[in-house]
């Protein structure tokens, strides 16, 4: 299985009034191709901060994170980046939205053009096309928000809180959407999330944070024996209890 994500003693220090802060201290881990893997720690410890290291939007203060063994020093077209709201352009159409990345990158091909056709027939947006962000439900515009990530073949999804401004039963129904999406696409992912819950049910592995400075306090591998292995099943099978009471405990830890 080929290495996608390498991130080697990764720190991050920063200026404060009070003086330097350490918000992340001597974090490494691994990501292999087509993984889905969370990361999980407190609230403000440092998992979105942790991510945008990943994906070049900050520089690490020691250490390095390396994409398909190339080091990453500022944004990649190795990388897809999912954040917490969809950000549709309201003005543009699902289409015109959708090849966005596209048309920035000038990679607006018929190669690429009949990609996006069918992703959107795939994933039922193609009848709506030519409809505007508004005309859309919640769930359908973050399906929208995941093909336009998905329209550069990145070869690594970063997903910091997809899910966090839907509603709890909206959040149910995308989150099982946006895993097959990514499952059936092959594709890598690393998601940010703060809920327990949400992590099992996607995740081949789950990394747990300390408060900060975060460190790696554990990394879980998340096994299901499953006819079919997908989030709401997982939700309802005996496995789902014990990984999240385990992961609980973790997080309620006041130590560093």
């Amino acid at each position: 299985m080929n290495k996608i994500v390498n991130v080697s003693g990764v720190s991050l220090n920063y200026q404060a009034k009070n003086g330097e802060i350490q918000a992340i201290s001597d974090i490494s881990m691994d990501i292999f191709e087509g993984e889905f893997v969370s990361i999980v720690g407190p609230s403000g410890c440092g998992k979105s901060t942790l991510l945008s290291i990943i994906c070049g939007l900050l520089p690490p203060s020691g250490g390095a994170v390396y994409i398909a063994g190339e080091p990453v020093r500022g944004p990649s077209p190795l990388i897809g980046f999912m954040p917490q709201k969809d950000h549709l352009f309201p003005w543009r159409t699902v289409y015109e939205n959708v090849r966005l990345g596209l048309d920035i990158r000038r990679e607006f091909t018929p190669e690429t053009a009949a990609y996006l056709d069918r992703l959107l027939e795939t994933y039922g947006l193609f009848e709506f096309r030519d409809k505007y962000p508004s005309q859309l439900s919640g769930g359908m515009r973050q399906r929208v928000a995941l093909i336009r990530t998905l329209a550069t073949r990145p070869a690594l999804l970063l997903l910091d809180e997809p899910f966090s401004s839907l509603d709890y039963q909206t959040r149910l129904s995308v989150s099982e959407d946006i895993y097959h999406i990514i499952k059936r696409e092959g594709k890598t992912a690393l998601m940010v999330t703060h809920d327990i819950s949400e992590a099992i049910c996607v995740s081949d592995r789950i990394a747990v944070l300390t408060r900060r400075p975060a460190t790696l306090r554990a990394m879980h591998c998340i096994r299901f024996d499953l006819p079919e292995n997908s989030p709401m099943a997982r939700r309802e099978a005996p496995e789902f209890r014990t990984y999240f009471n385990q992961i609980w405990k973790e997080l309620d830890r006041n130590d560093g």
